[in-house]
């Protein structure tokens, strides 16, 4: 009998539970919109506790599902795909979660200054009433596609301060326009500038720029560097319908090096533009893909210290798809000289000693062609223009005459500087009569660093007779040197 009346108790309150769907832990009047109400001043509710191991080994958790991870002292849920930590908005005491523009700072002077050392998350799209002062701030959005900045009337950022941009969307009339002392820093990372009616605008007066992951679409004109410390430049993507001049520098620069991304013109637009003549310490352009129908070249090559045919000056290397490589180890030259017969290469001293082969005269010259960080200040002579030492590979050739009768010996060789004899280059030609001529050909490696220079020398050993003759003149039909 006492079982029948316990089995009768416990289906009447189980049918209060079911008929009033609520259940009230610590109160008599669960609130209507809760299903579980648990109300103590001096208790809380305690989830299951799992090391992450534990919780990753939940087998088909249910979305929803919550659990207290003991290994990294967080909450985490199952969004259905994955696990999720809990991160809430007061993790940090300078966040601040950007909705509206009201969410940033009051206008103050017609500028938005933010606080220095907060982080603002943009989220969704935020219409600008004025330009943002960075002020050594940190913007950033989760979803660049989805979260915007927009200013169609104006400059969105502007000032002296440096800062951190990321993973958003910047559109309006003009991206930048910022000038600083010096010293600034900018980051701009996996962020979209579209649409700007102006142009993106201008950099200045900045130690360090660095912009990461960058896409540009259908913006009026580009972006101009000036006296930037480091621009560092990295998966740049300018699409073809971009116009104007894209990248622009202007000033002086420490270090230069745009990395990988493509450069796709059309139109009259230009990839690059150095003809204001930057002065740039060390400048690096590598994988960076130019192409396009641009009616203008891809670069706007410097005005003065470029050599014919490429762009840039010594202190860039430039291995790009679209464009010239230039570099140290690609520096090259050649001198020739091909005429009719002449004693212009007159043997200065007598006898055993050395004699360079450079002319005597203005219609004996040599002519100097592709030239690559070479210089020919004078006949005969090739002169190293670039900044490391290397080692070259140098070929010549000569045909030549005597003008004895008693079959005397020359040598000719490549000399270093004026005074170092390249032993391995050395050949040998002998004359029996004014009539010989003979072909030598010369090569060899020479080591060299900026500003050293080779030439071909030659040098008349002894005659037949063992005895001097008198002369002292050889003719030269032909003469070619080339080092790379």
């Amino acid at each position: 009998m006492k079982i029948f009346r316990v089995f009768f108790v416990l289906n009447i309150l189980l049918f209060n539970c079911v008929t009033q769907a609520q259940v009230g832990i610590g109160t008599t009047a669960p609130d209507p919109s809760a299903l579980l109400d648990m109300q103590s001043e001096t208790q809380g509710i305690l989830t299951p506790r799992l090391t992450t191991a534990q919780r990753l080994a939940i087998a088909a958790p249910a979305t929803g599902l919550l659990v207290y991870d003991t290994d990294e002292s967080s909450f985490y849920y199952y969004l259905g795909s994955a696990w999720s930590q809990l991160k809430g908005a007061m993790a940090r005491d300078n966040y601040i979660l950007v909705k509206s523009v009201t969410d940033l700072p009051a206008v103050s002077g017609g500028v938005i200054t933010l606080d220095e050392n907060t982080y603002y998350e943009i989220n969704g799209v935020i219409n600008l009433s004025a330009s943002i002062n960075l002020n050594g701030a940190y913007i950033s959005g989760l979803d660049a596609t989805e979260d915007v900045l927009s200013f169609p009337g104006g400059t969105i950022f502007t000032g002296s301060s440096g800062g951190s941009i990321r993973n958003v969307t910047l559109t309006g009339a003009k991206a930048f326009d910022i000038t600083g002392t010096g010293v600034e820093s900018i980051l701009l990372q996996n962020t979209v500038i579209a649409g700007m009616t102006t142009g993106v605008g201008s950099i200045s007066n900045i130690g360090l720029f660095f912009g990461n992951v960058v896409q540009f679409i259908s913006n009026s004109n580009g972006i101009t560097y000036a006296n930037v410390g480091n621009l560092l430049l990295n998966n740049q993507a300018w699409f073809s319908s971009n116009a104007g001049t894209f990248e622009k520098l202007t000033g002086t620069f420490g270090l230069v090096q745009k990395v990988s991304g493509f450069s796709t013109v059309a139109g009259s637009a230009i990839a690059f533009d150095v003809s204001a003549n930057p002065s740039v310490s060390n400048g690096v352009i590598l994988s960076t893909v130019f192409s396009g129908t641009s009616s203008n070249p891809y670069v706007s090559k410097y005005t003065t210290g470029s050599y014919t045919g490429y762009n840039f000056t010594n202190a860039w290397t430039i291995n790009c798809p679209g464009i010239p490589v230039e570099s140290d180890n690609v520096a090259t030259g050649n001198v020739y000289y091909n005429g009719t017969i002449t004693t212009g290469f007159l043997q200065t001293v007598n006898n055993q000693n050395a004699f360079n082969l450079q002319g005597n005269s203005n219609s004996n010259s040599t002519t100097a062609v592709n030239l690559f960080r070479m210089s020919s200040p004078q006949n005969n002579r090739l002169t190293y223009m670039g900044k490391r030492t290397r080692t070259f590979q140098v070929n010549a050739s000569l045909s030549v005459r005597g003008n004895d009768n008693v079959g005397s010996f020359y040598a000719f060789f490549i000399r270093k500087n004026g005074t170092t004899t390249l032993t391995e280059t050395n050949t040998i030609m002998r004359v029996n009569t004014t009539a010989d001529v003979v072909s030598n050909s010369i090569s060899g490696t020479v080591e060299l660093a900026p500003n050293d220079f080779i030439e071909i020398w030659g040098q008349r050993l002894v005659t037949n007779t063992g005895g001097v003759n008198s002369a002292t003149n050889i003719v030269v039909f032909s003469l070619n040197v080339n080092i790379k």
